[in-house]
């Protein structure tokens, strides 16, 4: 065979390996919706591993062949839910020529990830609880963090340069504050709902918390109006 001719045994060989890369992507993403699914509704500790390669439809054999462990699977699952939240949030099309519209946006949009995805709620109270030891272990972690910090970095310095946000504000402060307040309400919903006597699961309720939480992250960064001292 010449140099530089590929054999039809060499393009079945491959084609093989595509194929078995493939199947093993979809068998390893199948682990992962069941681990995340299992795991939001038993805690950690309750998630147990032929509970998930059940709710996969694979088995034990392959979930430590992919993962090693449990505590090692959950690492990923962690990864896994931040990684689809940036994956969506990179969807939006922010218009840095309004950046308090931009803003409003974006509080929209953690909300609505959180209130539609409860499973991203209950994971991340889970690794609370276990005071943030997967957290410590991931790699990637640091990363996806400062991505979705970074969508916030553009619209702050866009207002900044129009003169309507103040100059001091720190993106990190922005984020912190725009996850807490869209988080607790949903991480406490139910015992909230029995504290306050409100179902705050009633879509009524969550438009007007989502309107006050909007207002309250616009006037966080908003330049304060000059005040005249009198003497």
């Amino acid at each position: 065979m010449a140099l530089g001719q590929v054999s039809m045994k060499d393009i079945r060989l491959n084609k093989k390996t595509g194929i078995r890369a493939h199947q093993a992507d979809q068998t390893k993403a199948r682990i992962l919706k069941a681990a995340v699914a299992v795991f939001a509704r038993n805690g950690y500790a309750g998630g147990r591993i032929e509970q998930i390669s059940k709710e996969a439809e694979s088995n034990d054999r392959m979930i430590y062949y992919y993962f090693s462990s449990k505590e090692n699977l959950f690492v990923h699952v962690l990864e896994h839910i931040y990684d689809a939240f940036n994956q969506a949030e990179s969807t939006l099309r922010p218009d840095l020529s309004k950046p308090i519209e931009a803003l409003r946006e974006q509080v929209a949009f953690f909300w609505n990830y959180y209130v539609h995805h409860p499973e991203f709620v209950a994971i991340l109270t889970i690794e609370n609880l276990h005071k943030g030891k997967h957290a410590q272990q991931s790699r990637e972690l640091g990363r996806l963090s400062t991505t979705t910090v970074g969508v916030i970095r553009p619209i702050i310095e866009a207002g900044q340069q129009q003169g309507i946000f103040r100059q001091d504000v720190d993106t990190n402060h922005v984020y912190l504050m725009i996850a807490s307040l869209c988080y607790f309400y949903n991480s406490n919903l139910h015992t909230l709902t029995s504290f306050l006597g409100q179902d705050l699961a009633h879509p009524d309720q969550r438009q007007d918390w989502l309107t006050f939480i909007s207002d309250q992250v616009v006037r966080g960064v908003m330049t304060l109006p000059a005040t005249t001292e009198h003497q």
